[in-house]
């Protein structure tokens, strides 16, 4: 007997395949924000591609905000907020410590969300081998990472868990990309008092400009909006425990694109997060599985009137039901 097809299935796969490409996006975009340090600094890089991301995003999305719930923008304008200074505090860090690391100590705020919402004993397997893996990476045991980039990585830690919540809500309250442009101006507005402005306009070329494009696409506007669209098709515990693949592609971006060699240590914590992050995603479609083929008591007695609607439903008359994880609001 074949089985109904069930429609969270293909939301599932393409939330996996959009939060993979944020991923890389990310690393790639902050591998390539590195050469922009030495001319901008961290803080004015960020600034500078929150900018650009800002500007696109808002010719693009053009969103109303007439008439719209002010919670809504509230929780979108904080949003902004949490992914400014995000950004900041993830630049500062991986100008002192191996982009690997940092976005390995940075897991530790997915990490945390995974583990609020984790809901089977055995579930709890995935974020401790998830923490292993970062212990390895981090090596703090050795005594070679500097204390700063450590304190800034943790910061975003915490920022990335902000962030994570605060886009499942943005992403249910918006339609497209409007909730995510007004992300991107509010984040502009907020780091701007750390970027050096002055220095960044006095020290622009044709160079910088086209690179600092180039990275603005990378990072924020492709993976956010990646990750916007992700959080719609996916459980917040699911995305969070996927992240867990980030210190593994940040480790690969920083070996390509940097020339940060790995340890040994390094490359057993990229195995350890890998085997997480799939862990965790299969053991959520075991669970999905479960609770569609696990009838209900309500099913199992049923009134008249509901073995009516059944053999109407049977019959092709009821109308569908809307997709869930979308929208209707704008």
């Amino acid at each position: 007997m074949k089985l109904p097809h069930d429609p969270d299935t293909g939301s599932r796969y393409r939330g996996t395949a959009l939060a993979l490409v944020a991923m890389a996006s990310v690393q790639t975009g902050a591998g390539t924000s590195s050469h922009l340090f030495d001319k901008f600094t961290p803080s004015g890089t960020a600034w500078l591609r929150l900018t650009w991301a800002a500007v696109v995003l808002w010719l693009i999305a053009r969103p109303r905000l007439r008439g719209r719930d002010r919670r809504e923008v509230g929780t979108a304008l904080l949003l902004g907020a949490v992914s400014g200074l995000l950004t900041l505090l993830y630049f500062e860090a991986v100008v002192r410590i191996p982009l690997g690391t940092a976005t390995a100590l940075e897991f530790l705020g997915p990490l945390g969300v995974a583990v609020a919402g984790l809901r089977r004993r055995i579930d709890v397997l995935w974020p401790l081998t998830a923490a292993a893996g970062v212990l390895a990476l981090t090596r703090p045991w050795s005594g070679e990472v500097d204390l700063a980039g450590v304190g800034f990585a943790l910061g975003a830690a915490a920022g990335w868990a902000g962030y994570i919540l605060l886009t499942k809500r943005v992403g249910a309250q918006f339609t497209g990309l409007g909730g995510l442009a007004v992300s991107m101006a509010a984040a502009s507005a907020v780091t701007l008092p750390f970027a050096g402005a002055g220095h960044i306009v006095g020290h622009m070329d044709p160079q910088a400009f086209a690179l600092s494009a180039l990275a603005a696409l990378l990072l924020p506007i492709l993976p956010y909006a990646a990750e916007m669209v992700a959080l719609r098709n996916l459980p917040t515990t699911v995305f969070g425990t996927l992240m867990s693949l980030e210190p593994a592609i940040g480790t690969v971006v920083g070996f390509v694109l940097l020339a940060e060699q790995p340890s040994w240590a390094q490359s057993a914590g990229i195995v350890l997060v890998t085997v997480a992050g799939m862990g965790a995603v299969r053991s959520e479609a075991r669970q999905a599985v479960g609770d569609v083929s696990r009838p209900s008591s309500r099913a199992k007695q049923k009134t008249p009137d509901e073995q009516g609607s059944q053999l109407v439903s049977e019959g092709g008359l009821e109308p569908p039901r809307p997709i869930k994880g979308t929208s209707t609001s704008s």
